[in-house]
Order: C-alpha cells, then sequence, then structure tokens
C-alpha cells in the first residue's frame, strides 16, 4: 500500500502536470498541487520583488504594508517583546533569532543576531516572568531573558522532556496559559491513523517547572496555532484537517478547547462527520462523551499555522480583541486555497465570521509567500513571517483613505539574499565522486524516485532543478532530518545524510 501511495504521488511529476487531477487520471482527493514543486518537500523560494509586492499584496484601508526583513531563512514562529524586538525561531536551523527593533524609524529591523544556537528543531516560543521558553522536537527548555537588552543568560535548562518525536508532524508549539502552566501542542505522527502514543495529536499541559504533566485535550490532528482570547479566556486553537478526501473535505478547524475535551480526530472532523476510515472505529464508544466539534470552519487545506489575538485595546478597524489567522496554504487540493492572514471576528450574539487581512501570496495558482505566524508589537504594529521566502512582513495603521506605502527592506549580508557559491567546492574530485556514487544508490533505495521523477540522463526532476543555487550540504542533511509534513522521513545517518546531499546537488546544480 506505501508503495502504491508512493505512485500516486509521483504521477504528477512524472507527466508534468501540477496535480494528478490536471492529468485526468485520478479523483481529485489525490491532488498534488503544491505552489511549486520545490515547496512541496521544502525548499526555500526567492522573496517577491519589489513589483510584485506593490502589485500582489493587500491589505485593508488604512493600513500600510512593507518588508521589515528579508534573508531569515526558515522564519517560522514570531514573537514581540516589550522592548519591541522581534523572536524568530528557525526550526531547520536549530536556532532563535532576534530581530532589533525598528529604532531609525525606516520601517526596517535595525539588525538581526542569534539569540540562542545549538538546539533540536526549536519552533514554538513564549516569554514569561523573565524566561524565554522554546519547544523543540521532543523537548521544552527555558533560559533568562532580559528584554531591556535583547540578551539570554545562564544555563538553558530542559524542563519537560521525552515527548514523541518524529513522523509526518514533529514541531512543537509552547504558550503560557492565564493559570501560568504550561501549554504544548504535540502533532500526530501521520495524516490519519489510531495512535500509539496517547500524547499525539494532543496539548499537554505541565507546571512551569515542567515534571510529568498531563493530557488536556486530545483529538487535534495538528495545532501549531493556539491562544486565549481576552474577552472569555477561553483558549482557541486552529487544527490541520487529514488529506486525500478531495478538494473541500475536510474543513480545517478553529475550536475552542477545554480540559479533556475530544475534537474528532481521526474519527471525526469539522462539525463531527465521520471519517470514512475511522468513523466507526470501536474506539468510537470511548470518546463520545467528550466529543466537540469545531466553533468555526475554514475551508479544506488552507492550513491554518498561527493565531493570535489582539490585545491592543485601542486596535484599528474591528481588530481589537479579534483573531489573526495564518494560512500556509494548501498542497493537496487541485485549485490552490489560503496562502494569506485573515482576521476572525466575534459579534455582539456570539457568531464568528472571518475575513481577509492580508492577501494576494496566491494568485492565479501563483505563490510568492505562506504565512506561518503574527505577532502583534506593544506599539500595534503587526509582524507576519514567511517560511517560503524567509520574509517578515510589517502591517501598520495609517489612516483610511492614505496611501498605503509599501518600503523594501533593504539586503544586505545581514539581512538580505544569500550568496550562492559552489556547495561542493570544499570537496575534492574524488571525494565527490565517492559520495555522489554513493547517494545515488541511497536515492534509490529510499524511494525518493518515486516523488521527485528520473534523475540523470539530462533530465532534473522538476522538485529538484537548481537546488546548488540556493542549498548548501548542511542546508540539505537538515531538510532530511526535518521534513515537511508530507515528505516521509528518510531515517539516514549522518553520512547517509551527506552523500545525498552531494548527490542531489552534483545533478541538480
Amino acid at each position: 500500500m506505501q508503495r502504491i501511495s508512493r505512485i500516486l504521488l509521483a504521477l504528477p511529476v512524472w507527466l508534468g502536470v501540477t496535480s494528478v487531477s490536471e492529468a485526468g487520471l485520478l479523483p481529485e482527493r489525490f491532488s498534488i498541487n503544491a505552489p511549486i514543486m520545490n515547496s512541496l518537500f521544502g525548499w526555500d523560494a526567492d522573496a517577491p520583488g519589489e513589483s510584485e509586492l506593490q502589485n500582489r499584496l493587500q491589505v485593508p484601508d488604512g493600513f500600510a504594508l512593507n518588508r521589515y526583513a528579508v534573508g531569515v531563512n526558515n522564519a517560522r514562529e514570531l514573537l514581540a517583546t516589550s522592548a519591541g524586538d522581534l523572536l524568530v525561531s528557525a526550526p531547520r536551523r536549530n536556532r532563535v533569532m532576534l530581530l532589533s527593533a525598528d529604532k531609525d524609524g525606516d520601517g526596517r529591523a535595525d539588525g538581526k543576531r542569534v539569540l540562542i544556537d545549538g538546539l533540536d528543531g526549536p519552533h514554538g516560543i513564549d516569554l514569561h516572568a523573565g524566561y524565554l521558553y522554546i519547544a523543540e522536537r521532543s523537548a521544552v527548555g527555558r533560559i533568562a531573558f532580559d528584554a531591556a537588552s535583547g540578551t539570554v543568560s545562564g544555563r538553558y535548562r530542559h524542563i519537560v522532556t521525552g515527548l514523541p518525536d518524529g513522523g509526518n508532524h514533529w514541531t512543537r508549539t509552547v504558550r503560557v496559559g492565564p493559570d501560568d502552566r504550561l501549554y504544548v501542542s504535540v502533532g500526530s505522527s501521520c495524516n490519519v491513523c489510531i495512535e500509539e502514543d496517547p500524547r499525539r495529536a494532543a496539548i499537554l499541559r505541565y507546571d512551569l517547572e515542567g515534571g510529568e504533566g498531563e493530557i488536556f485535550a486530545r483529538g487535534l490532528r495538528n495545532s501549531v496555532g493556539m491562544d486565549w482570547r481576552p474577552a472569555d479566556g477561553a483558549l482557541y486553537a486552529v487544527d490541520n484537517g487529514r488529506d486525500l478526501l478531495g478538494d473541500d473535505f475536510p474543513p480545517e478547524e478553529m475550536n475552542r478547547v477545554v480540559a479533556g475535551g475530544h475534537y474528532g480526530w481521526p474519527f471525526f472532523h469539522g462539525d463531527n462527520v465521520p471519517d470514512p476510515e475511522f468513523g466507526t472505529h470501536p474506539q468510537v464508544a470511548q470518546i463520545r462523551d467528550k466529543l466537540r466539534g469545531q466553533v468555526y470552519g475554514f475551508t479544506a487545506h488552507m492550513a491554518p499555522l498561527g493565531i493570535t489575538f489582539m490585545r491592543n485595546r485601542n486596535a484599528p478597524d474591528g481588530l481589537a480583541g479579534a483573531a489573526l489567522v495564518a494560512f500556509h496554504g494548501s498542497w493537496n487540493r487541485s485549485r490552490k486555497s489560503g496562502y494569506k492572514v485573515m482576521s476572525v471576528h466575534w459579534g455582539p450574539d456570539g457568531a464568528i465570521s472571518a475575513r481577509d487581512f492580508l492577501w494576494g501570496f496566491e494568485k492565479d495558482e501563483d505563490v510568492i509567500g505562506r504565512p506561518v505566524s503574527v505577532a502583534e508589537a506593544i506599539d500595534g504594529a503587526i509582524y507576519v513571517s514567511d517560511d517560503y521566502t524567509g520574509t517578515i512582513y510589517r502591517v501598520v495603521w495609517v489612516g483610511k483613505g492614505k496611501q498605503v506605502m509599501r518600503r523594501p527592506a533593504a539586503t544586505s549580508p545581514e539581512t538580505g539574499a544569500r550568496a550562492a557559491p559552489d556547495p561542493l567546492a570544499g570537496l575534492s574530485d574524488a571525494e565527490s565522486k565517492r559520495l555522489s556514487r554513493r547517494g545515488s544508490e541511497i536515492y534509490a533505495a529510499t524511494g525518493c524516485v518515486n516523488c521527485h521523477g528520473p534523475q540523470g540522463e539530462g533530465r532534473a526532476a522538476p522538485a529538484l532543478a537548481g537546488l546548488a543555487r540556493r542549498f548548501g550540504i548542511a542546508d540539505l542533511m537538515a531538510l532530511f532530518e526535518k521534513p515537511p509534513a508530507n515528505m516521509p522521513p528518510a531515517r539516514l545517518s549522518g553520512e547517509e545524510g551527506r552523500a545525498l546531499a552531494v548527490y542531489l546537488l552534483d545533478v541538480n546544480g
């Protein structure tokens, strides 16, 4: 069955089309329609040019948009400090960055530096009572952080260890709740399955000092984004629904998460619609009294990754108390969905509605960005991370009817596009040939060709062409170790990963 699934995923690459449904061979539920094939497998894309910034990206009337920083590779979670700096996690770089506050007023970060390095896939970050909390792949750690100086001090210490690792969803989110306890989101290990570890597809809760912890809520396939609504103190989380059930099912969920609740996966989706495979599973009887449906549903496959409630009471245009949700964008849909930020609003009667806030990353199936996280600064500025191009966007209020000014971030060695030297220049000819030969064997043995298409003979697959212009050996090894959710884990040793990286760079220059 696994072999058949890989062949189905590979068909679009072999046929030179963007989806299997476009080829007219299989139903739409098998569609592979990534922004570009490179994005499906986690490769970075170039930042949009100034004309694209001017003509594509839009914000509501009265707001202004500009690029706050560029060249922030693998920018994921954002967190604004009380001093106006911006923290950015980069899980594939194993570090957390700090973007210095814009003190000269040019709309750009004054600098970029590594705040803490040598971590294991750090993703979720939060600040509380003088500590920076960081969620790594299988642990949560903390270190003293001084907001005024933007520095850490003392020893970084793991306070939670032994979190389930690996699988399709390996990033972890950590937030400190209003009850002064740690909430940790752990995604599922698969698209849809019965998990062996009950801590998967769940939100866990711990004391601030860590300890054993408890399962707070279950049935949440991959709730990367979670936040507490100021109006009622309730925890809301956005959840990524399963794939391969067609263009329009299941919906992406926003859930009001309560202790002991079960939110359906893998048995139910959305408003508790049964899964065609697991909806009649014997375990359904065990969760009936705990089952809760979504409070709001978004278009299928939009991939919501971040939710942030606006806490600025003076926020304009009805944003006070609203939530901003970042949608990374679809891959398993014949027509793309997502690739934007939406604002979610609660009416006086409790009815929930949503509208676009930052959009234009996708137009006519062409994609120039994939939002991940939203942060609100103390001055009311709103920041959005884009891990597709390594760009941080800034949105500020300038007043209704005023011209929206878009100031490009300057490129420099500190914040600009990275240079592209020959990634194999440090290897001798003999070593390069040896590793490339070994890498070709690994490429065939691991089944990479099933998704990426044939290599050699002058036929570079679309998903891999031009790798050497953008990536080095270490970059690719990091990707093998921490793949995107829809790429099977390679499970390679360090030397095997190095050989496979050399081979890919050698034949896809």
